[in-house]
């Protein structure tokens, strides 16, 4: 896959992630990737921690239940939230098409394969 200096939705595909969930990868650098990641309702986003990388979570449209280290709370289009590498983080979908825009710090490699 080879990164993008324009990023148009209708011409990229979205990959099916399974459960309820899909992606698209916007664009990316080695310092830094953006990932557009759609949800059906109910859509769980595992709980997990990076090892190297720090994540920023836009919420683009919909709503979540978003848990980092413990702490939980309702996320609606328009916040956002930060999980810093070995933060434990997770989410949950509260609505069909509920969306987030991730980005990781450094780059995302295993995406790309």
């Amino acid at each position: 896959m080879k990164t993008q200096r324009f990023f148009k939705d209708a011409q990229n595909p979205w990959e099916e992630l399974g459960g309820g969930m899909r992606r698209k990868i916007i664009a990316w650098s080695d310092d830094l990737m953006a990932v557009c990641v759609s949800f059906d309702k109910g859509a769980i986003g595992t709980a997990h921690f990076h090892d190297i990388h720090n994540q920023i979570a836009y919420v683009a449209a919909g709503s979540f239940e978003v848990t980092i280290e413990n702490e939980t709370h309702i996320l609606k289009a328009g916040d956002a939230y930060q999980a810093l590498k070995t933060e434990m983080h997770g989410v949950v979908s509260l609505e069909d098409g509920s969306v987030l825009i991730d980005m990781f710090s450094p780059m995302r490699e295993d995406f790309l394969s």
